[in-house]
């Protein structure tokens, strides 16, 4: 007789386990799993789309009987090569979409073995249930955030980095959603998660919050790139304090010149980035900066980018969004670490720790 757990997303804990094993297609995986999961996939990608194609054009039983063949080698191999040198007392998590046969199948073979495999009730689905779930409840807390704003260039991102290694909370959300908040803003060598692998790592950071301690976030609109912020959380953001970070231009400048220095080494790169807010430029003000690149006056395109665009941008996007002027304003003279993190003292100290 089998003997394996079967246990919920509301009652699991990770960290029992000796592996995490997702049993599903790679791309499946590549949209979301759970944290620290591995991908041991019983239908690879092209597998998993025969059998559904002989389920829909042929019949369930063929369909069945070509799966149960395809998945019962791709166990076999995985037996001989990732399981090879497992301990008796090996005891893994395993899941599927829905806890269905993938996931069975591979906690039989184990169980046969002699290990102990725990199956995911509902499998990823449930899984993601209990993180929406979760997340709302998690919101329902007092929390206290406060919005750092700024034109763009303020060094509102580096900021946050230096409250956080002073003992701060805060979300990285631009860092999660692995793109910068703007049409130059995706990551040079990063693709964004998808949006249900975006919410399943907010989800993990907001656990590790105090309730009792303000959280630090950065001023962002409702999208970053490609992916939504969740809408219950956007609106607590929206009607958060905001504390502002003021500085001249000029400091801006020098300050996004050494950001983004990927696209000074490649001006094609730059220039298919900007064609993303071309048209909402006249013809006039988006040749001038075509012919800055070209020219390579990069100092001259920025500040004309910022004056042109991000910061009457910015203004409109900060007034329509956050419900109250700043509640508290930072004035800096340079954009750099020494200022940000004298910066960030001075933030920690005037909040409670």
């Amino acid at each position: 007789m089998l003997n394996i757990n079967h246990i919920s997303s509301k009652d699991v804990h990770l960290s029992d386990y000796d592996d995490i094993i997702d049993v599903r297609s790679p791309s499946e995986f590549g949209e979301d799993h759970l944290p620290d999961a591995i991908n041991l996939p019983v239908l690879s990608n092209s597998e998993r789309e025969e059998v559904g194609t002989i389920y829909k054009q042929v019949n369930p039983f063929e369909a069945r009987r070509r799966g149960a063949a395809l998945v019962s080698y791709n166990i076999s191999e995985h037996l001989k090569d990732y399981f090879v040198d497992k301990k008796k007392d090996y005891s893994p998590l395993i899941y599927c979409w829905r806890g269905g046969e993938r996931s069975r199948s591979l906690a039989t073979i184990l169980e046969s073995v002699g290990w102990r495999p725990s199956l995911l009730e509902g499998g990823y689905q449930g899984y993601r249930k209990h993180v929406i779930e979760s997340f709302n409840d998690i919101l329902k807390n007092d929390l206290s955030f406060k919005i750092i704003s700024g034109l763009t260039g303020s060094g509102k991102t580096k900021l946050l980095m230096h409250l956080e290694s002073l003992g701060c909370q805060t979300i990285d959300l631009e860092g999660l959603a692995s793109h910068r908040g703007s049409a130059l803003g995706e990551e040079s060598n990063n693709d964004q998660p998808s949006q249900k692998m975006f919410e399943r790592l907010l989800y993990e950071k907001f656990l590790t919050l105090n309730d009792k301690i303000p959280v630090f976030l950065e001023s962002e609109s409702s999208r970053i790139g490609d992916l939504q912020i969740p809408s219950n959380f956007w609106t607590m953001m929206k009607n958060s304090d905001v504390w502002e970070i003021e500085t001249e231009r000029k400091f801006r400048v020098d300050f996004l010149l050494n950001e983004y220095i990927h696209f000074i080494e490649d001006k094609e790169l730059l220039k298919t980035k900007l064609s993303k807010i071309r048209h909402l430029k006249s013809d006039r003000v988006y040749d001038k900066w075509i012919s800055m690149i070209d020219d390579g006056d990069y100092k001259a395109f920025v500040r004309s980018i910022l004056e042109d665009h991000y910061d009457a941008a910015y203004i409109s996007s900060r007034q329509k969004t956050y419900s109250s002027a700043a509640v508290k304003v930072f004035n800096i003279n340079e954009i750099n670490d020494v200022s940000l993190r004298n910066l960030a003292e001075q933030i920690k100290a005037s909040v409670p720790s």
